[in-house]
C-alpha cells in the first residue's frame, strides 16, 4: 500500500517505522532539514524536506497514487488543509490527526466532510480509550474495543433469582445496544440465537455501549451492588480531558491534580462534577494530604514523562489499588516492560504507539481477522471488512440469511459502531464483527465476502 505520511513527530515518526516494517511502500515529508536527514539514515522509508500542505509539493509525490494520506503535524490547521488537498488531488483516503475538538463537533458544520477527510484521529483520545476499558470494569475477554470504544465486550454470571432464568433470549426485551453473543455451561460454548435460554451459573458474554452494558448487571444478579470507583487523574492533559468523558457515569469519583491555575479554572468550568485540585503531584507531601493510597485507580497522564513515572511510583508505593501510566516519547519503549512487571504499573500507555497500532488496523487490506477464539474450541470471533463485491452489500441484516451458529454483533458505517438492528442495511466499506462456530465460518464467509 502507498502511504504518504506529513510530519516526523514523535507520532509520524513511530508510525513510518512501523507501516514501513508492515510492508507498506511509505513516503514521509517533513519541514526539517535535519530531521530529515536523520530520518534518512535510520529509516526505511521515502523521506522529502518539504511543505505537506503545498499542492505544488503534493503533486510531486504522486499523492493521486496514494492509497492513504496521514497528516500526523502537531498542528491541526496543518493537518486539514494538507488533508484537504490531497484529497481534491486523489487521495483514496485521507487521515488527519487533531487535537481541538473544534473539528469533531458537528452542531454547526461537519468539518469532515466539510474538508473531504475519512478519518479524524486523536492519538490522546486512543489512550484514553485503553485507560478507561481498565477502569470502566473488569469482566472483560479479549477482544480489541471496536471502533475505538464505541463497543466493549463483558462477561456476567447468571446469579440465582435472576428473571433471565429459563426464558427465550427474544422474549427479553434487552436494551437494542446490547447482543448477547454466547454463553459458556459445562465447558462448552453455545452462540446465542433468539431460541437460547440462560440457566443459573451460565457464563454470558455479550456484546454493546459500555454504559448498556453496565446497566444489564443488575439483571444477572439481582443482589449487584454498584460500587463508586476512586479515580486520580495527574495533569489536566487532553489524555486526561478524554478519559473524563469516557468516565462521565455518576458511579466515577473523579479528582485531577493540576499544577497550571489557568488549567484549573478551564477544567473546573468544563467539569464541574469533577473535582480539580491545584497543585503538584510529584509531592509526596499533597499525594499523603489527598490520601492516594486509598483511591481505586491513579493515572499518571501529564506531557513530562518523568514526572508521570515518579508520580506512579509514589501512588503505587502509598497504596493506590491500581496505577496507570502515559508515556508520550518514545525514548522509554525500552522500559515499558520494566514499569509493568518491577514496579507494580499495570496499564503503560503511549500515545504514539497505540497511534500506530491503531492505523495498522485501520489501513489493514485483510478481509478477514481474527479478534478471538471462544472458549473450549467453540468458535472464533471475526472482524470482516465488506468489500463493493460483497453479496451482503444493499442488503439488510434481517435478509442476509447468516447460517445457523453465527451472530452479527457489531457494525462499524463511516467510524461510527454500534449493535445493528435487523432493519440495518450493509454497505460496501462497512466493518461487522461476528461470532461463528468452526463448522459454519465457511458458509457465512461466503455470504459476507
Amino acid at each position: 500500500m502507498k502511504t504518504i505520511i506529513i510530519g516526523a513527530g514523535e507520532v509520524g515518526h513511530n508510525l513510518c517505522a512501523t507501516l514501513s516494517a508492515a510492508g507498506h511502500d511509505v513516503t514521509l515529508i517533513e519541514r526539517s532539514q535535519l530531521c530529515c536527514e536523520k530520518l534518512d539514515e535510520e529509516q526505511n522509508a521515502r523521506i522529502i524536506h518539504g511543505n505537506g500542505s503545498s499542492a505544488r509539493q503534493l503533486i510531486e509525490v504522486d499523492v493521486a497514487e496514494c492509497d492513504a494520506f496521514l497528516a500526523m503535524t502537531s498542528d491541526d490547521r496543518t493537518n486539514v488543509i494538507s488533508c484537504s488537498l490531497a484529497k481534491g488531488l486523489g487521495a483514496k483516503n485521507t487521515i488527519a490527526r487533531i487535537h481541538d475538538e473544534t473539528y469533531s463537533d458537528t452542531s454547526v458544520i461537519n468539518y469532515q466532510l466539510h474538508f473531504g477527510i475519512d478519518l479524524l484521529v486523536n492519538p490522546e483520545a486512543i489512550c484514553a480509550v485503553e485507560l478507561a476499558k481498565e477502569i470502566r470494569g473488569a469482566s472483560r475477554v479479549a477482544v480489541e474495543n471496536f471502533a475505538r470504544g464505541q463497543i466493549e465486550v463483558q462477561q456476567q454470571r447468571v446469579a440465582a433469582g435472576s428473571r433471565l432464568i429459563g426464558r427465550r433470549l427474544q422474549d427479553l426485551k434487552l436494551d437494542p445496544g446490547v447482543r448477547i453473543g454466547y454463553i459458556q455451561r459445562d465447558q462448552k460454548s453455545e452462540i446465542a440465537s433468539a431460541e437460547t435460554t440462560m440457566e443459573e451459573g451460565d457464563l454470558v458474554t455479550h456484546f454493546g455501549h459500555p454504559e448498556a452494558l453496565f446497566k444489564l448487571r443488575e439483571r444477572f444478579n439481582p443482589k449487584h451492588k454498584v460500587d463508586s470507583s476512586r479515580v486520580v487523574l495527574f495533569g489536566g492533559s487532553e489524555t486526561a480531558i478524554n478519559l473524563i468523558q469516557l468516565l462521565s457515569n455518576p458511579r466515577f469519583k473523579i479528582r485531577v491534580i493540576e499544577k497550571d491555575p489557568d488549567t484549573c479554572r478551564e477544567l473546573a468550568e468544563r467539569f464541574p462534577h469533577v473535582t480539580i485540585i491545584h497543585g503538584d503531584a510529584t509531592s509526596l507531601r499533597l499525594l499523603e494530604e489527598e490520601q492516594i493510597g486509598g483511591v481505586d485507580y491513579f493515572v499518571g497522564c501529564t506531557k513530562d514523562d518523568e514526572e508521570n513515572i515518579l508520580t506512579c511510583l509514589q501512588a503505587s508505593k502509598l497504596g493506590a489499588k491500581h496505577v496507570q501510566l502515559v508515556i508520550n516519547k518514545g525514548d522509554y519503549d525500552q522500559l515499558l516492560g520494566m514499569l509493568k512487571t518491577t514496579l507494580a504499573i499495570e496499564v503503560v500507555v503511549s500515545p504514539r504507539r497505540a497511534t500506530a497500532d491503531y492505523m495498522l488496523r485501520t489501513l489493514s487490506t485483510k478481509a478477514v481477522a481474527t479478534l478471538a477464539e471462544l472458549p473450549n474450541r467453540g468458535g472464533r470471533i471475526l472482524e470482516v471488512r465488506i468489500s463493493h463485491s460483497s453479496p451482503c452489500v444493499g442488503r439488510s441484516v434481517k435478509d442476509m440469511q447468516l447460517p445457523h451458529g453465527s451472530l452479527l454483533v457489531a457494525l462499524q458505517h463511516k467510524f461510527k459502531a454500534r449493535v445493528p438492528t435487523a432493519d440495518d442495511v450493509i454497505l460496501a466499506g462497512d466493518r461487522v464483527v461476528v461470532i461463528v462456530h468452526a463448522d459454519q465460518e465457511k458458509a457465512l464467509l461466503a455470504r459476507l465476502v
